[in-house]
């Protein structure tokens, strides 16, 4: 790629990065506690598996960014990182997916299994979880960007060969 078409990526990779890191620290600050009858209950996002999983997935993602600005734009290693991208994508995509689904279940409950919204004892930790998913579907969202710029100023599928 030229030095032009890098100035690009390389913006959408550190806003990805960025993006991630505070999806991590934000969730994994997230901590609150409430007394019911004398019960001290604490909230953390190491209580699920579904969080840890995000964090796993954030992590993974802003390495594998950091590796990838050093990579240089001439070598045909950017052939392989499109599709690594693809594979951030999704794997940002599920983590979000998870993450998600238990935060969804912690703010309004499930009436059919009999699971209480806990947001309204522990509001820091659902604002917290809040933030973090957002963080993380942002990250998603730049992810995706990388990977259309990649596959039309990287791959070529529309350029005709001449012999």
């Amino acid at each position: 790629m030229t030095k032009t078409k890098r100035i690009l990526p390389l913006l959408l990779r550190l806003l990805a990065l960025g993006a991630n890191i505070a999806g991590i620290i934000v969730m994994v600050t997230s901590q609150d506690s409430t007394k019911v009858l004398n019960l001290t209950f604490n909230a953390k996002y190491s209580n699920t598996p579904a969080f840890k999983y995000f964090v796993i997935a954030e992590a993974i993602a802003s390495g594998y960014s950091l590796i990838v600005l050093f990579i240089p734009s001439e070598t045909m290693l950017w052939h392989f990182v499109v599709i690594l991208d693809v594979v951030m994508a999704m794997l940002l995509t599920s983590s979000i997916s998870a993450a998600l689904a238990i935060a969804q279940v912690g703010k309004k409950g499930n009436s059919h299994a009999g699971w209480l919204p806990i947001c309204g004892q522990v509001p820091k930790f659902c604002d917290h979880v809040t933030g973090a998913l957002i963080a993380g579907i942002a990250a998603a969202v730049i992810y995706l960007l990388l990977v259309l710029y990649c596959f039309f100023y990287v791959l070529k599928p529309f350029s005709v060969v001449k012999p």
